[in-house]
């Protein structure tokens, strides 16, 4: 019987790492050599595979014809690509909507990603790029839906583009508010509750105490019910800003 070049010695792992066509040809020729009559450890021997690989393309192949020896795809599913684990992401959000960074114990007064990084690093033990938080905020909305906060840039300076999201926790809990800023540079600096936030002072105010200088905030897809809130975004001894 012929056999893919170089099947034997390949050992139990490496049929994963054929291209799909040979590993198709592969599963074909074990599967007829154990229904000549050999057995499957003799068939595994001389693919250079498991035998119980080859138990279960014969198992696969007697349930469900020839179609079932076609490998599937490479890839893995949705979020299966995920650093942090389902249980992993809530115990981060919760930390974010329990209140400030400083209150956490972290040397900030708002939230970063670099707060959130060190955050992560604490709790989970791991280390994040900014660009995988970024995915993360992304995926719990809390850069508002596809991320529409944080593709907003060129603001003039001194001023930060700000609005209110709802971010949804992993384990689909209720929903969330954050008061998310963003700089002309891509700067990220928010906050996080579970309850509606009454005033926008306190967040200015520690915008402020962190960034070294006064802010102010311009409005961005704000929403209706909270406009009463905008007259805070400007600041003391300036004219009040109109949502844009």
């Amino acid at each position: 019987m012929a056999m893919v070049e170089g099947q034997r010695g390949r050992g139990a792992g490496g049929a994963r790492s054929l291209p799909m066509d040979a590993l198709e040809q592969l599963r074909r020729q074990a599967v007829a050599a154990v229904g000549s009559g050999l057995s499957q450890t003799r068939v595994a021997s001389m693919f250079g595979v498991s035998r119980k690989a080859v138990g279960t393309w014969v198992r696969a192949y007697q349930s469900g014809g020839e179609s079932t020896l076609r490998p599937r795809p490479r890839g893995r599913r949705a979020g299966e690509r995920l650093v942090l684990s389902a249980a992993q992401q809530r115990e981060v959000v919760e930390a974010l909507a329990a209140g400030p960074p400083d209150e956490a114990g972290l040397p900030w007064l708002v939230w970063t990603r670099k707060a959130v990084s060190e955050l992560i690093a604490r709790e989970c033990g791991l280390v994040l790029a900014g660009t995988t938080i970024d995915k993360y905020l992304l995926r719990w909305e809390l850069l508002g839906r596809e991320g529409g906060v944080s593709r907003r840039a060129g603001c003039p300076p001194g001023t930060l583009s700000v609005t209110w999201t709802h971010p949804r926790p992993p384990a689909g809990t209720d929903e969330l508010h954050a008061l998310v800023a963003v700089g002309g540079r891509g700067t990220l600096h928010f906050l996080v509750g579970k309850t509606p936030f009454t005033g926008i002072a306190e967040f200015r105010r520690r915008l402020r105490m962190q960034c070294g200088r006064d802010v102010r905030l311009v409005p961005h897809d704000w929403p209706a019910a909270h406009a009463a809130l905008l007259g805070e975004c400007a600041g003391p001894g300036r004219d009040a800003v109109r949502p844009t």
